[in-house]
Parts: C-alpha cells; sequence; structure tokens
C-alpha cells in the first residue's frame, strides 16, 4: 500500500479533547478501509503565517499512513465536510520516517536550550544580551563626544527681556 503523511490545522478554540476525537475518527476511517495510521503526533498549537477563516493560531496534528488512496480520499472529504478543520494536506511519500518528525526534533531542542538558560536576549538568539558586553566605561560624553552649540538654538538673553 503507498504511504502517506498527513496533517490538518484544527480551530485554535477547539479543546486538546476535541483535537484528539478528530485524530481518533480520521485513524477509524482509514482502519475501516483497510489502512493504518502507524504515528500520530500531536504539534500542538502555533501562531499561523497568515489568517485561515480568521483564526490566526490553530492545533497541528501530523498522522503518518500506511492506507489505500480510497481512504485518503474519505479523510479529505471528511475534512472539508467538519468546521473544525482549517486546512489540511497529505503527502505520499516513498519511506515512513522513523523516530519523531523535524518539528518533533524541533520542540525537544527548544525545551532543552530553555532548561539550559539559552536564549539571551529574545532576537540575540546565541549571541547574548546586552549584559554580556562588560563595562563601558564612563558615559560622560567628555570631550570627544561633546557637541558644539546650536546655531538654531535661541539665546537665553533674548527670550528674558
Amino acid at each position: 500500500m503507498p504511504l502517506y503523511e498527513h496533517v490538518f490545522l484544527s480551530r485554535q478554540d477547539a479543546s486538546a479533547q476535541q483535537v484528539e476525537e478528530l485524530t481518533a475518527q480520521f485513524k477509524g476511517i482509514v482502519e475501516q478501509l483497510g489502512g493504518k495510521a502507524t504515528k500520530i503526533e500531536q504539534w500542538g498549537v502555533k501562531t499561523l503565517s497568515y489568517r485561515v477563516r480568521k483564526n490566526r493560531k490553530a492545533h497541528f496534528t501530523m498522522l503518518n499512513l500506511d492506507a489505500p488512496p480510497a481512504a485518503i480520499n474519505e479523510i479529505e472529504r471528511q475534512e472539508r465536510l467538519n468546521e473544525e478543520v482549517l486546512r489540511y494536506l497529505t503527502v505520499r511519500v516513498d519511506e515512513l520516517e522513523e523516530g519523531p518528525s523535524a518539528m518533533m526534533r524541533k520542540v525537544d531542542r527548544d525545551r532543552e536550550r530553555d532548561e539550559r538558560g539559552g536564549g539571551g536576549g529574545g532576537y540575540r538568539g546565541d549571541r547574548g544580551g546586552f549584559r554580556d558586553r562588560g563595562d563601558r566605561g564612563d558615559r560622560d560624553r567628555g570631550e570627544r563626544g561633546a557637541r558644539p552649540p546650536r546655531d538654531d538654538a535661541p539665546d537665553e538673553q533674548a527670550t528674558e527681556a
């Protein structure tokens, strides 16, 4: 039988239990039609790049399927009918990936980094935050940073009269 990776996005306001029920429903359809779901991963709620049906976030779920094409057609038909499913994508693959998917490895890597206390200054990544600069000396401008008086500045004497 052909092998597929199937990912679907469900609405953010759906509970985790509702997403699991949807997943179980789709898995049941595959098994009824002679296939099997070899791996199911819940990727959690992620921010979307753009709004999809007025939603900015969605629950992501991935299924590795060993199923006939008829089972895939039926799953996709059910997803089109279900209002909780925002988008879906099915890709036929030559072989199914063993172990955790790339998304789950990323989650694990991020979790390890957070436990180590990495991250620093947010957008700077592993370069460190502003506290890593060391002492920058006296911040008084002194001679090097002195500014000449502006020509368009009002004189203090002219304002008193």
